[in-house]
């Protein structure tokens, strides 16, 4: 099995001691991803700029391991804020209009109290 691995260059990735994507056998897993703009490293207020910003950098590591958002199965959402949620809906919608993978939402405390959502998505290697 060959295994490639992704980074996006976030201090955290190697502090913490993993990857952001990891590519095997036709599979892309991309580990959970949080709304910091990595190159200010910054974190935006609204989880609507979060979402953003998360997707962003998931649609980044998608395309590097040759796949997109369009070939998500599966997307996981963490939101410490249940009540927060919602207004994410117009921003995932749109991002897996054409992917509408199988999803799950949990509401966990996340590593730092700025952050507000989560996502960690698997996707397919188009053939």
């Amino acid at each position: 099995m060959t295994v490639r691995h992704i980074s996006t260059g976030s201090p955290f990735e190697e502090q913490i001691g993993y990857s952001r994507a990891v590519v095997a056998d036709g599979w892309v897993f991309v580990a959970g991803t949080t709304g910091y703009d990595y190159d200010a490293m910054v974190m935006p207020a609204s989880i609507e700029a979060q979402c953003r910003n998360t997707l962003a950098t998931i649609a980044k590591a998608l395309e590097e391991a040759g796949s997109g958002l369009d070939h998500v199965v599966r997307v996981n959402y963490i939101v410490p804020d249940v009540a927060e949620w919602p207004k994410c809906w117009p921003i995932t919608s749109q991002a897996f209009a054409v992917a509408k993978p199988a999803a799950t939402m949990i509401s966990a405390s996340l590593q730092n109290p700025e952050m507000k959502i989560e996502i960690e998505v698997t996707a397919r290697v188009p053939a």
